[in-house]
């Protein structure tokens, strides 16, 4: 009997800022099409809580800590992951510097500092993250490398913003080259990018007036767009950035 769609068994992924939010929803979707998940947080104990959770799921997940803006910690998890699993076929980078509500005031009264934190976890460690998992998968000649991104990129918005932004675009750079590099060898690179969700105070009312559907976004929506990604039947998809918004910056 053959397997149904979408379906990842035998398959092993990691999920970055998996400990809560966006990044469980991922980890539990991927799970649930029988993919091997380490979960990924920045702190031990979240880390181990959200895994132990998948687990009393009925899910198969282990924690793995490390602070991703780290090369070296990057890489050990890398390692860590490819032994306890025997491989590592799909690498969600789903960490990042959330927005906090409605942004983070004018670029003008921004602090440089800030800057760097955006471009460390958004962008930086996307990079270190994909060189540590590439050698695995091109040996094996298959392989799927997602970025949770946001519309931020897409289009100016009245948020206070900027900063942010500059580096979920670097991102969308970063995709569509590494995409042109790999997609010969078996491995696609997407990204997924968000609209408004419902991960902060406000983000209800906020979808209701901007979005077609109007609701803002949920750890689910994003989980079955990163499932699909991560898919065989995903294997003709690659350096695409997808929107997932609601119907929102259609334009």
């Amino acid at each position: 009997m053959s397997e149904p769609m979408f379906s990842l068994k035998g398959k092993n992924a990691l999920v970055t800022g998996a400990g809560r939010g966006m990044g469980l929803g991922v980890a539990r979707a991927l799970a649930r099409q029988g993919a091997r998940v380490a979960v990924n947080d920045f702190y031990p104990d979240r880390a181990e809580a959200a895994a132990e959770q998948l687990r009393s799921e009925g899910f198969d997940a282990i924690g793995v800590a490390a602070d991703i803006t780290d090369p070296a910690q990057l890489k050990q998890m890398v390692a860590r992951v490819d032994e306890a699993f025997g491989s590592l076929d799909i690498f969600v980078a789903n960490a990042g510097v959330p927005v906090d509500g409605m942004g983070y005031g004018k670029f003008i009264d921004s602090d440089p500092a800030q800057w760097q934190q955006f471009l460390d976890l958004n962008l930086t460690a996307l990079m270190h993250g994909a060189q540590a998992v590439l050698p695995g998968m091109l040996d094996r000649g298959w392989g799927r490398i997602i970025c949770i991104t946001s519309e931020s990129w897409r289009a100016g918005v009245p948020m206070g913003i900027a900063a942010y932004a500059a580096s979920k675009a670097g991102a969308v750079g970063f995709i569509r080259q590494l995409a042109s590099e790999t997609g010969r060898q078996g491995i696609t690179v997407n990204g997924l990018s968000l609209g408004t969700m419902n991960n902060w105070d406000g983000s209800e009312r906020i979808a209701a007036k901007s979005c077609m559907v109007p609701r803002a976004g949920s750890p689910e929506d994003v989980g079955a767009g990163v499932a699909y990604l991560a898919s065989t039947e995903a294997s003709w998809v690659t350096g695409q950035i997808h929107p997932l918004n609601g119907g929102s910056l259609t334009a």
